[in-house]
């Protein structure tokens, strides 16, 4: 490591000095929102937490970064009602006023044929979602048929879904291509990130069965109204150091207990340890076998790509807030700003490579098909934003640990863990929190001794980080 850049935030708390008993001292690595939360949990219950992360950003794939003059979110990322932790997440961080969230569902649908609107009602579940999906004039008659059969067998769950790819299990209830196309696609693409013949059944039906067939609140859809990353840096200021640009490359273990983590030619010392990283980069970490994790190797991942339009009619977009899109390659449009739209592209294995002058000729062009107030708007700016390895896949059969490892004091976490849900900030979360539960559970907790009070976070940069 060379050059170290420190910067001290007024704000946060510092590390307790003095006294016979101090705070258990654990490292989270990783600052995306599963290191986040578990960062969150571990500081409620009394403990010293050092966050590290190998880039100079907060937030993982949920942050933000400065392109000229435009704060721009690294991927653009929906919320549901039924994301239960992550809501009690950020009223933690005090910034539920930072979201958006809908009073019920309420989805307008742009299709090849015009556009369609399929609104809750004030109603009981399931009712409140079946009676509008009668009048959804996108789908005809027997392809509403189709989907209300579907979604009366999805409530009865059996045996055999982790085997079974989504796909096949469309197939096997009678799903057409219009229904696959105007339904399912648009709501499942983005909440799986993978065509359905990749993933598992039973990924595919907990997305149904929480956020379609749950509660009445459970399919609100929602967004965050200020950058990203502003839920990262508040998270952070909790932690007693934060190492940015401080990649991670081992642990070191002895007599089966974590001792220290290695940075480079460095090491920290600690009792604990989060490792809220993906499992490409877990694997790479030396001393990662003595974890006694198997089948890191046979995760895969799916890219994400986001491209931001700007158009020259600020207005014409005024009664829009967001919308699906059916059968193009842009699943769903987020209004961001006067005439300033984000393109969301899931499962995007084609296109990831593109050049990104294609990409926005790509978005813009599908967004004049179906807007016609932008027939006449002129596209002032396009920016793509990629992400390779987005999120992994729930492929049929994936085994995904639990956040306990071989090692008492060393825990896991990452949507790719086993939440039950698939790659969100719900799932993210909720990691997080079990793999801080984890350790409280394992390793007895000593009290933090009486130090100075509320001090700054000490937040360390080092120059010529950010490797793997």
């Amino acid at each position: 490591m060379s050059a170290v850049v420190e910067e001290t935030r007024p704000y946060g708390r510092a590390p307790s000095t003095g006294g016979a008993a101090t705070a258990r001292h654990v490292a989270v690595v990783g600052a995306g929102l599963a290191g986040l939360a578990a960062a969150l949990s571990l500081e409620r219950e009394g403990w010293r937490v050092t966050l590290v992360e190998r880039s100079r950003l907060l937030g993982g794939k949920a942050t933000s970064f400065q392109l000229g003059d435009v704060e721009m979110d690294s991927g653009q990322h929906a919320i549901l009602g039924c994301y239960s932790s992550f809501l009690e997440f950020v009223e933690e961080l005090g910034m539920r006023g930072d979201l958006r969230i809908q009073e019920r569902f309420d989805v307008l649908m742009l299709t090849e044929t015009g556009r369609a609107r399929l609104r809750a009602l004030r109603l009981p579940a399931p009712l409140h979602l079946a009676l509008p999906f009668l009048r959804f004039r996108a789908l005809g008659l027997r392809s509403r048929l189709q989907v209300a059969r579907a979604l009366l067998a999805a409530k009865r769950p059996r045996g055999g879904e982790e085997g079974e790819t989504f796909a096949a299990w469309l197939r096997r209830h009678g799903q057409g291509q219009q229904a696959q196309r105007v339904f399912w696609e648009p709501f499942l693409v983005p909440a799986l990130n993978a065509p359905f013949d990749r993933v598992s059944a039973a990924a595919g039906l907990m997305v149904v069965r929480t956020a379609l067939l749950g509660n009445r609140d459970a399919a609100r859809i929602g967004y965050v109204t200020v950058p990203l990353a502003r839920f990262a840096e508040r998270a952070a200021e909790r932690c007693d150091e934060v190492l940015l640009r401080t990649p991670v490359t081992g642990l070191h273990v002895e007599g089966g207990e974590l001792r220290g983590l290695l940075m480079g030619g460095a090491e920290i010392g600690v009792d604990a340890a989060v490792l809220a990283v993906p499992p490409e980069r877990l694997v790479r970490m030396t001393g990662v076998e003595t974890l006694g994790v198997p089948d890191l190797e046979t995760f895969t991942t799916q890219p994400i790509v986001d491209v931001h339009l700007w158009y020259g009619a600020p207005h014409a977009l005024d009664n829009l807030d967001f919308a699906a899109m059916t059968g193009s390659p842009v699943q769903w449009i987020f209004a961001k700003g006067p005439g300033y739209l984000c393109c969301s592209l899931s499962s995007a294995d084609d296109l990831i490579s593109l050049p990104e002058e294609r990409l926005v000729a790509l978005a813009d062009s599908e967004l004049r098909c179906r807007l016609p107030e932008l027939s006449q708007a002129t596209l002032l700016r396009g920016v793509a934003v990629r992400d390779p390895e987005a999120t992994f896949v729930p492929a049929p059969g994936l085994r995904r640990p639990g956040p306990a490892t071989a090692i008492a004091n060393a825990v896991l976490a990452g949507c790719w863990t086993d939440t039950g849900w698939p790659a969100t900030m719900e799932g993210a979360v909720r990691s997080g929190r079990a793999a801080a539960r984890t350790l409280v559970a394992t390793l007895p907790q000593q009290e933090r001794s009486a130090g100075p009070g509320p001090g700054p976070t000490r937040i360390t940069q080092v120059e010529g980080g950010g490797g793997s």
